[in-house]
């Protein structure tokens, strides 16, 4: 039987690995850095937001990482090479299976160490919210692909299968 943790570890990387297949799908180098109108965050953004969210909040307050993170360079970052962002993707990926899986039942009903916008909530609600918050990236990441090439290609993002064991 998996645990809450297996299962946040499974959803995690299932959606970052699909945050890189969108982000591979742009078929050109440029079109990861470009918005549609209406929107104000590029497929790159929102990878390097993701990214450096959980990085911190899994990362850092849970797994003790040392990362620092620079939110205002998430939003502000432009025109890096599209292997450095899945190589973000990749250290992300690491991050999660180093930490997550490793957090046992009473860390996870216990307070998340950190308020968050003077919001304070359980560990395991505080990471079912990343997980949510990391799908509705992902998402707009492949609308915003499919709006800016008029390619409906599908990344596979939020496939079933890649959570069954």
């Amino acid at each position: 039987m998996t645990t809450l943790a297996d299962d946040l570890t499974r959803l995690f990387v299932r959606d970052l690995e699909a945050l890189g297949r969108e982000l591979e799908l742009f078929p050109a180098e440029a079109g990861v850095w470009q918005t549609a109108p209406g929107t104000t965050n590029s497929a790159g953004t929102l990878a390097l937001h993701v990214c450096g969210g959980l990085r911190h909040f899994v990362g850092a307050v849970l797994g003790q990482t040392g990362y620092v993170r620079d939110r205002d360079a998430e939003f502000s970052r432009r025109g890096l090479p599209r292997v450095d962002l899945l190589a973000e993707i990749g250290q992300t990926v690491d991050v999660i299976r180093q930490v997550v899986p490793g957090l046992p039942p009473e860390v996870l009903e216990a307070l998340y160490p950190v308020a968050i916008n003077g919001v304070t909530l359980s560990t395991r609600r505080f990471l079912i919210h990343l997980a949510t918050h990391a799908a509705f990236h992902l998402g707009q990441a492949g609308y915003l692909r499919r709006a800016l090439t008029g390619e409906a290609t599908s990344s596979g993002a939020v496939a079933i299968g890649a959570l069954q064991d």
